[in-house]
């Protein structure tokens, strides 16, 4: 049997998104069919979309996904038809960091999410080529594709949430939140009282703002050429925001620490910014990208005589079935107040949402594709 989908394909290189009615496989054994309630829209889609990404085209996008549980496999024992769930990045569950407890470092990682297909190079979403035929096309993006009104994802990349949640503000937690609150509380493990800046006010940089309030930094410093988004960080907990264009970003972290940061993320992917970055640390300081490609920054090795070091994050580093929930409890005790954030868009208007993103008009946009 199949199942009848609704789907945004995009099917060329920055050519529009289109709707279309697709066909979805049943659930293997290991996977899970979920009805989607909401998708956000994440910089990672728009990659793939201009093609700055290997996802070949035309595909099923989408990879923050919230839904409800319609059916699982035979194999499937941690979520039951009924269940609210967020979906998250895919791993293999078998390498050595998978292993671990390290999925986001998992070394099928570009493989598990950027395909196209599933693992084993099978795909489940199928266009009809006529009334008896269909032809598959590229998804499992991330192990979802949830820029459809249903979505064949596993365990693996499968976290569920509490029921009195708001199910569709819940969806940017897969990915983007994820990624900068994981990025202070797990990568770099921001401490009680410490000086930490983020460079780039998106939705990333806001998310590790506000954890870095979590953690109890007493120095959060913001940096963004926006000044309506420094407010917004201000507003979520920021102690301090640069401004790049009216100020002198090392010199007024110096200013403001005295020593430099013991922590910074770098979202922004400039080289400029990233050299600026290395400048700043305190002795020990850890700095922390999550947008490295394309970066062909050089650092200096005496930049790093006092023990400072420079590492890439993938998606905080976080195990999506404990951290999603975890993110969701700090939103309902008001400590990670992401609603600020998003707006919310009808399915059919998946381009102005991506227009919107681009021109930096919202920072986190949210589809509704269903009812909750």
């Amino acid at each position: 049997m199949t199942i009848d989908i609704r789907a945004a394909v995009a099917e060329a290189k920055e050519k529009p998104f289109t709707m279309e009615d697709l066909v979805l496989d049943e659930p293997r054994a290991d996977e899970v069919l979920v009805r989607i309630v909401a998708s956000g829209i994440c910089q990672t889609d728009a990659h793939v979309w201009h093609q700055q990404l290997p996802t070949p085209l035309p595909a099923v996008l989408g990879h923050e996904g919230a839904g409800v549980v319609e059916k699982v496999g035979s194999a499937v024992t941690s979520v039951q038809p009924g269940d609210h769930v967020v979906m998250s990045f895919q791993s293999c569950g078998n390498c050595a960091q998978c292993l671990a407890g390290n999925p986001a470092y998992c070394d099928q990682a570009m493989a598990a999410n950027f395909s196209g297909a599933r693992l084993d190079g099978t795909v489940g979403v199928n266009r009809r080529s006529n009334a008896t035929r269909t032809e598959p096309l590229h998804g499992h993006f991330f192990g979802q594709s949830s820029f459809a009104t249903h979505a064949l994802t596993t365990e693996r990349n499968t976290a569920k949430v509490p029921d009195d949640a708001p199910l569709e503000l819940l969806a940017p937690l897969g990915c983007g939140l994820q990624t900068g609150a994981g990025a202070v509380l797990h990568s770099l493990q921001v401490g009680a009282g410490s000086a930490f800046a983020v460079f780039g006010a998106g939705a990333v940089g806001l998310a590790a703002v506000m954890a870095a309030g979590i953690a109890g930094a007493s120095t959060i410093i913001a940096v963004d050429v926006n000044d309506r988004r420094l407010s917004l960080a201000e507003e979520l907990g920021a102690t301090h925001t640069i401004n790049p264009t009216t100020s002198d970003v090392p010199e007024e972290i110096r200013r403001i620490t005295g020593r430099g940061v013991d922590n910074l993320l770098d979202t922004t992917g400039r080289e400029d910014m990233l050299e600026q970055g290395v400048a700043v640390l305190a002795p020990l300081g850890q700095l922390g990208t999550v947008a490295s490609a394309g970066t062909d920054a050089t650092i200096p090795a005496a930049a790093l005589a006092l023990g400072n070091s420079v590492r890439g994050i993938v998606q905080g580093s976080s195990i999506p079935q404990l951290f999603i929930p975890e993110l969701v409890r700090h939103y309902q005790a008001g400590r990670f107040p992401f609603d600020k954030l998003v707006r919310f868009y009808d399915f059919d208007e998946i381009n102005e949402a991506f227009a919107a993103s681009a021109g930096g008009e919202v920072i986190k946009p949210i589809l509704r594709i269903s009812p909750a």
